[in-house]
């Protein structure tokens, strides 16, 4: 696993709309896009990035207000403008053709840039989406209380007091049973979310909440309407978006390519990340045939 030091010695940072975004851009091939989750940054991508860089070129992105970019507080966050600035960086380094491997509220940006793709909006092609747990779905999709409590008025006081300690209880809660995030995981990602004051922002960016109820249709459709290979793998003992998502998942989009892992959590690409790999793996030679 590379740790949180050498994976910021690793990156580099552009402009976007004035602020730094750090980014890291390593390997040769076909580009292969990864997408990270809320509360945390492109170091969740740590355990599988080696062996992905093996095989190829691989860009992953510290969206604004995540991890090592700039989290400024006033600055309206938004999944539109988390897609604007993927298709920014993409556009400096010359990407053409993407692949996508994404997670949680990195799945609904990618949502977006599947709506913007099927609508021949983008400056580059998708030729491909897998998709970790995340809320792909309002209504199915089942938000923590410390989620639901940072979208109140009482948001910006509940971020203040919202300890390491009570962290790690949720992130114990939302992994396997057994496969729970280690000390070294917990300290590197509250380190990472705290970094340039991002716990000052969580009420802001937590408004995706808002977004997904607003524009589900949109999104939903941008799934059922992607012509090219598409997989959910899905950790189904996470509470929020496990088996119920899977399930629901597999009735609403067509022709449905679904792994399911037992007993794991909200965090595949963590907690059995070589299972992720075989299956990530397994997905680009069957579209490749």
């Amino acid at each position: 696993m590379i740790d949180i030091i050498d994976w910021k010695r690793k990156g580099e940072f552009f402009t976007y709309e004035g602020h730094n975004i750090f980014y890291l851009n390593e390997g040769q091939g076909e580009t292969l896009l990864l997408i990270h989750g809320f509360p945390t940054s492109s170091w969740d991508w740590c355990k599988v990035w080696e062996s992905l860089t093996k095989a190829y070129q691989v860009i992953a992105i510290d969206m604004i207000g995540f991890g090592y970019s700039d989290k400024p507080q006033d600055y309206v966050y938004s999944m539109f403008d988390q897609s604007n600035l993927i298709e920014s960086l993409l556009s400096q380094i010359e990407v053409k053709d993407v692949h996508i491997l994404a997670h949680d509220y990195g799945d609904t940006v990618a949502q977006e840039l599947l709506h913007k793709h099927n609508h021949k909006e983008l400056t580059f092609n998708i030729n491909s989406c897998v998709l970790l747990n995340g809320g792909l779905f309002h209504g199915v999709h089942k938000p923590r209380l410390v989620q639901k409590l940072l979208l109140t008025p009482f948001g910006p006081l509940i971020q203040k007091f919202y300890t390491k300690d009570k962290f790690a209880k949720t992130f114990h809660n939302i992994f396997g049973k057994n496969s729970p995030p280690t000390t070294v995981e917990i300290e590197s990602f509250w380190e990472l979310m705290n970094h340039n004051g991002g716990r000052k922002i969580f009420n802001k960016l937590i408004r995706y909440l808002v977004e997904r109820k607003e524009y589900q249709e949109r999104w939903l459709k941008a799934l059922q309407n992607f012509e090219a290979p598409l997989r959910l793998i899905d950790g189904v003992a996470d509470p929020i978006s496990g088996q119920h998502l899977v399930d629901h998942y597999v009735s609403v989009i067509p022709n449905a390519d679904v792994i399911e892992l037992d007993n794991i959590g909200h965090y595949p690409q963590t907690e059995a990340w070589e299972d992720v790999l075989k299956h990530y793996d397994d997905f680009r030679k069957r579209i490749s045939t």
